[in-house]
């Protein structure tokens, strides 16, 4: 069963319990903010309505220690841009090469948080077709993979050279989702993985920055 709160500092309608919907929920962390799992929801349907086969993965991106320049506000912005820019490229290499090659729409979900009044960092969960990438490849720089285009784009949005990029990307354990549109327990398992962006804690409200955001199309 769930239960619908109302959290006075984010002004959020909460959701705690194991489940929301179909799809059961980390509550663990304590409760889930509503409109982020609808998000969620609606990111995942829009994936799988458009590939039916779809990849799934989560990834962690940091900022640096040291303090330098840079827009907090559009972060996630310029990271996706540069994310979709080297995905289309890889397409475009991969038709010149066989004469065809699927493409993929790119979706997304993401929270930033803040834990213990430290640097910022975000969560994400993203969503490919999986007839056109299935995996993330060796965890080693200079590779044509989904690990070094991660790299690639975070080191883009920061502005700084790849090697500087190399720790700030983390890949967490297990991350790799096969989902198909047919398969419930596929569905259910990385929206279960997922709904851990949702969580209300170390949510910051406030600052005039969205803590949670996914893709609209």
């Amino acid at each position: 069963m769930n239960k619908i709160m109302q959290n006075s500092q984010s002004r959020e309608k909460l959701v705690s319990g194991d489940q929301f919907y179909q799809y059961p929920i980390i509550h663990s962390r304590g409760p889930m903010v509503g409109r982020y799992l609808n998000t969620l929801q609606r990111v995942l349907d829009n994936s799988l309505n458009d590939h039916p086969r779809t990849f799934a993965f989560r990834v962690d991106l940091r900022l640096p220690s040291y303090s330098f320049n840079y827009d907090n506000n559009r972060l996630m912005e310029r990271f996706i841009a540069s994310l979709k820019k080297k995905l289309k490229h890889n397409r475009e290499m991969a038709r010149k090469l066989n004469g065809w090659a699927p493409g993929t729409r790119v979706r997304y979900v993401w929270a930033r948080e803040t834990a213990d009044a430290g640097q910022p960092h975000y969560h994400l969960m993203i969503f490919l077709n999986r007839d056109a990438f299935h995996q993330l490849g060796v965890f080693e720089l200079g590779r044509d993979n989904m690990y070094n285009r991660l790299i690639q784009a975070w080191a883009s949005a920061l502005s700084l050279s790849v090697e500087q990029a190399v720790g700030l990307v983390h890949i967490p354990k297990n991350p790799m989702y096969a989902v198909n549109d047919k398969c419930e327990l596929s569905r259910s398992a990385v929206f279960y993985r997922a709904s851990y962006l949702a969580k209300l804690e170390s949510k910051v409200y406030g600052e005039g920055r969205h803590p949670f955001g996914g893709s609209r199309m």
